[in-house]
C-alpha cells in the first residue's frame, strides 16, 4: 500500500537534504549511498549514472530503504521503505541539472562524464516514518 509524502517528510525530501539510499547487493549484503534527492509529491526521485551498482541493486530488488536527515537538526529525519516504479533516461540531463542548482546552486551539473548517461529512478513510498 503506497502512502503519500506530505507536511515535515516532503519538506525534508524538497530541501537540500541528502538521502541515504539501501539497496540489497547479489550477496545479500547492504549497500548504502548518499545521493541527492528530489520529489513530485507522489514518489522519491533519484537520479544517477548507468553502470553504478546501486541502480542495479534497486533494478534487480526493485525495492529500497531511504533516510533523510535534516542536516540542521539531525535528529530529525524521515525513513522511506519503497518500490522502484520507473527507471528513466527521458528528462535525467535536466532533471540532475534542477539538482544541481538545489545542492551547489549551479545552473549545469559540473561532473558529468563524456558518454555517461544519466536515469531517473522512481520510488512509491510503501512505509514513510518522520521522527524528530
Amino acid at each position: 500500500m503506497a502512502e503519500t509524502i506530505d507536511g515535515r517528510a516532503r519538506e525534508l525530501l524538497e530541501g537540500k537534504n541528502f538521502v541515504h539510499g539501501a539497496t540489497t547487493r547479489k550477496d545479500g549484503t547492504p549497500h548504502v549511498i548518499p545521493v541527492w534527492v528530489d520529489t513530485d509529491g507522489e514518489h522519491v526521485l533519484l537520479n544517477s549514472a548507468e553502470g553504478r551498482a546501486w541502480p542495479a541493486n534497486l533494478r534487480r530488488t526493485g525495492r529500497a530503504g531511504l533516510n533523510v536527515m535534516n542536516l540542521e537538526n539531525p535528529y530529525e529525519y524521515v525513513s522511506i521503505d519503497g518500490s522502484l516504479v520507473e527507471d528513466t533516461h527521458e528528462g535525467a540531463d535536466e532533471h540532475i541539472d534542477s539538482l544541481a542548482k538545489k545542492y551547489m546552486d549551479v545552473d549545469s551539473y559540473p561532473y558529468r562524464k563524456e558518454g555517461e548517461q544519466r536515469v531517473i529512478l522512481k520510488i512509491k513510498p510503501e512505509k514513510v516514518t518522520l521522527r524528530g
